[in-house]
């Protein structure tokens, strides 16, 4: 499988070529590709805000190669550059809220920077750990396609229909997907006859992005709007619901884009299995429940209209980008140590004692 999946590599995100990071311009896709270059970690802080990169892995790989590019200008205008880099850690952590990898990518850049002694190979050292985090991410994406694609195959053999909410393949991680790493798989493996893919409003990351993605690997897939899932799941034979995540608690309540919950619900109602796919950096165990999660609400204009042209009326605007979707309502949580059915803050626990599977 892990050959397979190799082989069938199309699509990335984010490139360090020489020193130099490139993001991958998610707001023009499926239409443009455009590479954007990082000069610094002010201008991959603005990336992550402003949506040119998205996914919760992927938001972690590019806040860790900020750094060395923060570490990089600060050590060229010389003086107190630690103390300078520190603001630069902090320009970072704000660019997005609700994404634990973000501050676990962080983290693991600050303790790489704290274990230094000589400033000579600072930025030598700092570029190691960024690189690491992202070929890790990478290799738990294949991890778990294996892994999600192997409960697919248990539960209900060949010729299944899926459904997908957001983005979660290649285009948010490090590497071939979460989510979408699994759908891949089961692919490839004959498993799928059918993919759904919620359009996932306001920024259409479904409609553009994660269709896009499944169409080049030649993945059937249909698109629909958010408010067909539900009875998509009762005409059509949905067997499983399949997302990422942006944050998981100690307990197993999930936080990814909007729209989760009610397609969890809807998944309980109508007998449809419900997998989370998300690497253990995703995984806050400092945090008791989901009730314990900083949402994001962007600004109102994202619902207000439409590739910039106005659809709405002149009223108030509510836009959370994420909900929780309680441990309760999911069947599995996939991750590159193993996987937990019927999440509960016990089996959390256990799930982050193990090390990592190969």
């Amino acid at each position: 499988m892990r050959e397979q999946l190799l082989a069938a590599e199309r699509v990335q995100a984010i490139e360090w070529r020489d020193g130099a990071l490139y993001l991958l311009d998610q707001r023009l896709l499926p239409h443009e590709q455009t590479w954007l270059l990082m000069d610094s970690a002010t201008a991959v802080a603005v990336a992550i805000r402003e949506m040119a990169v998205r996914g919760a892995p992927a938001i972690g790989i590019a806040a860790a190669y900020g750094v060395v590019l923060g570490a990089r200008q600060r050590l060229a205008a010389g003086g107190n550059w630690r103390e300078a880099l520190e603001a630069d850690f902090e320009r970072l952590a704000a660019s997005r809220p609700t994404a634990v990898n973000l501050f676990w990518a962080l983290q693991r850049m600050r303790e790489r920077l704290q274990r230094l002694k000589n400033d000579e190979t600072v930025l030598a050292q700092l570029e190691a750990e960024a690189v690491g985090i992202h070929a890790s991410d990478r290799e738990a994406n294949l991890t778990m396609a294996q892994i999600g694609m192997e409960l697919i195959r248990k539960h209900q053999g060949n010729e299944q229909v899926l459904l997908t909410h957001c983005n979660a393949g290649a285009l948010a991680t490090g590497g071939f997907g979460t989510a979408l790493g699994v759908i891949r798989a089961a692919h490839l493996e004959g498993l799928v006859e059918q993919v759904y893919v919620d359009e996932t409003r306001p920024w259409l990351q479904g409609a553009r992005l994660t269709a896009w993605e499944l169409a080049s690997d030649g993945v059937p897939v249909s698109l629909n709007v958010d408010s067909a899932a539900a009875h998509l799941m009762k005409v059509k034979g949905v067997s499983w619901v399949i997302v990422g995540a942006d944050r998981i608690t100690a307990n197993g309540d999930v936080a990814n884009k909007i729209g989760t919950y009610q397609l969890a619900v809807s998944a309980m109602h109508h007998g449809v299995r419900f997998m989370v796919v998300a690497p253990s950096s995703t995984i806050d165990m400092a945090l008791d429940s989901g009730e314990d999660i900083l949402l994001e609400e962007r600004d109102g204009d994202e619902l207000r209209a439409v590739a910039g042209q106005r659809v709405a009326a002149d009223v108030p605007v509510t836009n959370p980008v994420f909900d929780v979707t309680p441990a309760d309502l999911i069947d599995y949580i996939v991750t590159e140590k193993g996987v937990v059915e019927r999440p509960d803050a016990e089996k959390m626990a256990q799930l982050m004692c193990r090390k990592r599977l190969h």
